[in-house]
């Protein structure tokens, strides 16, 4: 028999808030009786922007400017229909972008 799996994937810009997410999602699933592997840190990825401060006076002195995304991993093995009813009531924090897999 094939074992079910749901993938889980986290992202978000504050670590802190990506961490409280995956907590909640771990404690959900492991209270329902499902086997849980992870949280798994993924690479966080790393956008620099460089700005002329000013056209003229300033051009030899550029701002840089960067936005981090933070990335973790959920796997849920063996999920039951307890374990999708309870995932699906579950609210979490805004600004952590989640995606699911089956």
């Amino acid at each position: 028999m094939a074992k079910q799996r749901i993938r889980i994937r986290l992202k978000a810009y504050d670590h802190r808030l990506r961490d409280q997410s995956a907590a909640q999602i771990v404690e959900t699933a492991q209270r329902t009786g499902a086997d849980v592997v992870g949280p798994v840190p993924l690479p966080t990825r790393i956008e620099k922007f460089t700005v002329l401060r000013s056209p003229f006076i300033d051009k030899d002195s550029p701002e840089q400017f960067e936005i981090r995304t933070h990335k973790r991993l959920v796997d849920i093995l063996d999920p039951s229909s307890k374990t999708v009813d309870a995932l699906m009531r579950l609210s979490l924090a805004a600004g952590v972008d989640i995606e699911i897999k089956m």
